[in-house]
């Protein structure tokens, strides 16, 4: 399918979370508790985006949009945080970011630093567009930025029964860097993997 990247505004926040929570439940249906992917609510989900996105110290997040310019995927990235908030998590991307329920939710061991580490927060798409490419190309979009940007290496949270998420990543040259963290989310202790890579000019 034909896309275009661009970065998000306040404006894309319901946008946003749509790709969020239809994301999460058709990707983590084997990992967390129905009831819990069930109870995922769009609407707070755009509020939690539209603040975030409007906030000085915003992450900055990219759009993948197809036909007529319908959002279909999103990454979400920034400097490795110093310190990670013990909020719940839980995707396929990796650490929260103010007020997110991503993994790498708490007690992160194995610091780096965020003067030359980014953290890839998020990336999700659409589950129709799985398969398309369409991932790929925002990943590739998401490091250049951050290679331009000045980082020489980024880092993640993947849940370890993420099969697909850890293949994805794995084909675009991250590896599990060995450090790894257990957190609760839905109920459901889960293990987390830290993967990373270099980023190159």
């Amino acid at each position: 399918m034909t896309t275009a990247i661009r970065e998000a505004t306040p404006d894309d926040a319901a946008a946003l979370a749509a790709v969020h929570v239809l994301s999460w439940r058709a990707a983590y249906s084997e990992l967390l508790p129905g009831p819990y992917l069930d109870a995922l609510d769009q609407e707070e989900r755009a509020a939690v985006w539209r603040t975030r996105l409007a906030a000085p110290d915003r992450p900055t997040v990219l759009l993948a949009t197809g036909a007529g310019g319908r959002v279909v995927a999103f990454s979400c990235f920034r400097a490795w945080p110093e310190e990670v908030p013990d909020e719940p998590g839980g995707a396929g991307g990796s650490g929260g970011s103010g007020g997110s329920d991503e993994p790498g939710g708490s007690d992160e061991p194995g610091a780096l630093d965020p003067a030359t580490t980014a953290e890839l927060a998020a990336l999700y798409a659409l589950p129709e567009v799985w398969g398309t490419g369409v991932g790929r190309e925002l990943l590739a979009a998401s490091t250049a930025a951050l290679t331009a940007a000045g980082f020489r290496t980024a880092a993640l949270w993947v849940f370890a029964g993420n099969a697909r998420g850890r293949r994805f990543y794995e084909a675009a040259g991250w590896r599990p860097d060995g450090v790894s963290v257990r957190d609760v989310t839905g109920g459901r202790e889960l293990e987390e993997l830290r993967y990373r890579r270099e980023l190159f000019a």
